[in-house]
């Protein structure tokens, strides 16, 4: 038995570890304990990319004290990426979809907006986006990417002409 520190009803990269059932999803977010537990996990792994939780109560995010550091090892070590993948659609799972929306918006602006995480640009607009699972935030998440996006022209996460009428 393999434990997962995010688990998923899909298979990772760790092949010991039992992807989860919809009924352990269930039993996980009616327990308080869990809970507070998967929040005390996500605020250590926000912390290890230099990030802070602001709010608990909104999933509102700042960069840490330490986010210098932090974001060097983000842009040399493409492998965070795929655990920030795997910790967003675990948000989602575990009914947190406004922290999801909280995270992506933070990497897009980080790599879209700040320009301080160029490589993790392509995984913010090809994984991060499209775990959101609201289908209208993802929306606006979407136009936010194309409205900093450089080339605008070069934008091939939505259709152009959906994008300028949005709103």
């Amino acid at each position: 038995f393999s434990f997962r520190l995010f688990p998923l009803r899909e298979h990772g990269m760790n092949w010991r570890a039992k992807p989860l059932s919809c009924q352990e999803i269930q039993a996980f977010r009616k327990s308080k304990e869990v809970m507070d537990r998967f929040i005390r996990a996500y605020k250590l792994m926000l912390g290890f990319y230099g990030i802070n939780l602001v709010s608990e109560g909104t999933g509102e995010l700042e960069r840490a004290e330490n986010w210098r550091e932090r974001f060097e090892n983000l842009n040399r070590f493409s492998h965070n990426n795929l655990r920030i993948t795997r910790i967003l659609k675990c948000l989602g799972e575990m009914g947190y979809e406004d922290y999801q929306v909280h995270l992506v918006k933070f990497f897009l602006t980080e790599t879209l907006v700040k320009e301080t995480l160029p490589n993790v640009k392509r995984s913010a607009l090809d994984y991060f986006l499209f775990t959101v699972r609201s289908k209208e935030k993802r929306r606006e998440l979407v136009h936010y990417a194309w409205q900093h996006f450089r080339p605008q022209s070069s934008f091939v996460w939505g259709p152009r002409d959906k994008l300028q009428k949005y709103r």
